[in-house]
């Protein structure tokens, strides 16, 4: 499994306009000695008139080619699918697939559009409108050597069996989920078992630093056993001090995945890695 670093763990650098696109390039390059990116949309700038223009994507092209970045994923909000009001949708879906084109051109390897909706379940004609926007951008994702789909990221979207539901109402293999891990919901209080329910069709994830610090082996064998073929998308949160967040966060990360896919052993509080395994074996009490 790779790792990524989600764009929007340094929001508040972005606010604070010491970074931009080309700055946080740099970083997953350079600092954190990564070969991918992952492209919250807030990164790419404040007016979508101006990030998504040909001109400005080609800048940012020709940046991840310089710095040998596969960029894993595209990640966009404000244009979810569903709007109870029908012109909103509309207006919606024109943005998503602008957004769409300009992953495509980026040559992502998964795309996230929010679903929306706010109830616990999705109605009847929510469900429908939602498969068959999903279904389309599947085929289209397919064609394209990609995945698209929905985030567990808020409203309906964080319960699993109406994510599992819509997986299964769209039935196409371009279809995927980002998975924001270690969510509970109302049927599945134990973030484990969230998990291991929806890691079967994760295309992407999202690991925040909550996850990280309490549970990141217990994710990163969750994602394994599922057979994840995706990136582990560092994603941080609190807008302060985020470089340094991020490192740790990183290499937390790999320790854990090294941990689960190299089957190494739990290394002890004891554990002094300037002596010999020999010498770090516990003595006999025989």
């Amino acid at each position: 499994m790779n790792i990524s670093i989600a764009g929007y763990s340094f929001h508040g650098a972005l606010a604070d306009r010491v970074i931009d696109v080309f700055g946080y390039l740099e970083l997953c390059r350079y600092r954190y000695h990564l070969d991918t990116a992952d492209l919250w949309f807030g990164v790419l700038g404040p007016e979508p008139d101006v990030y998504l223009q040909p001109e400005f994507l080609a800048k940012v092209k020709q940046a991840m080619v310089e710095r040998g970045l596969t960029l894993v994923n595209y990640h966009a909000d404000g244009c979810h699918v569903w709007e109870d009001d029908a012109d909103r949708r509309a207006e919606h879906r024109r943005l998503a697939e602008r957004h769409i084109a300009a992953a495509e051109y980026l040559g992502a390897k998964t795309v996230r559009i929010d679903s929306g909706g706010r109830e616990r379940h999705w109605s009847t004609q929510q469900m429908d409108v939602l498969s068959e926007t999903y279904r389309e951008w599947a085929r289209r994702a397919a064609d394209g050597g990609y995945r698209i789909g929905p985030e567990t990221h808020w409203g309906t979207s964080n319960f699993t069996d109406d994510m599992l539901a819509l997986h299964e109402a769209v039935d196409h293999p371009g279809y995927g989920i980002l998975l924001h891990v270690g969510k509970t919901d109302f049927d599945v209080a134990d973030p484990d078992a969230y998990d291991r329910r929806l890691a079967p069709i994760a295309c992407h994830t999202h690991v925040d630093a909550r996850n990280t610090m309490t549970r990141a082996e217990s994710v990163m064998r969750i994602l394994h056993d599922a057979g994840y073929q995706g990136a582990l998308g560092v994603e941080h949160h609190s807008a302060v001090n985020e470089h340094r967040e991020v490192e740790v966060q990183l290499a937390v990360i790999r320790r854990a995945l090294a941990r689960v896919t190299q089957e190494l052993p739990e290394a002890g509080p004891s554990c002094n890695p300037l002596l010999s395994p020999r010498d770090n074996t516990a003595p006999s009490t025989a």
